[in-house]
């Protein structure tokens, strides 16, 4: 049986208790796991794991498939790492501030595409420091000021961000929900999580990990606007300095 994904069901958990289920030379699996894999553009989660006779540092967590077998979550652990064996009770802990800064970022990213609504996605990164989207922008963009100030109001209205779930059929009847070219949406399981911006501002489908309300960003800056083709253009988002 794959992991059970901690994190869908509450992303602000830092820590969780797990058995092992496979520890090979590619990484350990679990029976449960709150660390985010590498997908849709967020990267995977670091930070630690403790039994008890040992210790090794998470560096990355990714999807995993076996042959035959469902996706799984595969913690890569630090060159040279002793490995847990299967059974082993371990504790995971996030580097949580990396964690939390990624939600941030994913979140704002979101605003930012929704100020962008009638423009295709062609790609994106959501890092700690600094996050971008790439636009299918045809004529002219708006400027880094105006940008950043839409952005700021947006977080300083504080809305909530949540989550529903609507089926692959009823996804499929309604493509326009789905904004990023690059990206497929998680279909496939029967059921597909939307997030939600405030009442109307972002609704699209996501498999991120997101902050509560968008006041928990804090203040941001349109750092670099920048052309990547002929028609793509590339918008880099950054914390602003307090």
């Amino acid at each position: 049986m794959p992991a059970e994904a901690l994190f869908k069901q509450d992303a602000y958990a830092k820590n969780c208790i797990a058995t092992v289920t496979h520890a090979g030379p590619e990484g350990i699996r679990l029976d449960r796991s709150i660390f985010y894999p590498t997908g849709g553009g967020q990267p995977g989660d670091s930070g630690v794991m403790t039994w008890a006779d040992g210790e090794a540092r998470i560096i990355d967590t990714r999807k995993y498939r076996a042959e035959n077998e469902p996706e799984d979550i595969l913690h890569i652990l630090a060159e040279g790492s002793a490995l847990p064996p299967p059974g082993t009770p371990v504790e995971i802990t996030l580097d949580w501030d990396r964690r939390y800064a990624h939600m941030r970022m994913h979140s704002c990213m979101h605003l930012l595409s929704a100020l962008l609504r009638d423009v295709a996605v062609t790609g994106g990164q959501v890092g700690a420091e600094k996050s971008r989207l790439d636009f299918d922008i045809q004529g002219e963009v708006p400027d880094k000021d105006f940008l950043t100030a839409e952005l700021n109001r947006l977080i300083g209205e504080d809305h909530a961000v949540s989550e529903r779930w609507i089926t692959d059929e009823e996804l499929a009847a309604q493509p326009e929900l789905v904004r990023t070219m690059s990206v497929k949406p998680p279909v496939g399981h029967g059921r597909v999580r939307l997030l939600a911006i405030g009442d109307n501002i972002d609704l699209q489908p996501c498999g991120g990990t997101h902050i509560k309300r968008t006041g928990e960003i804090g203040a941001v800056e349109v750092a670099k606007i920048e052309n990547k083709g002929k028609q793509n253009r590339r918008i880099s988002v950054i914390f602003r300095a307090p």
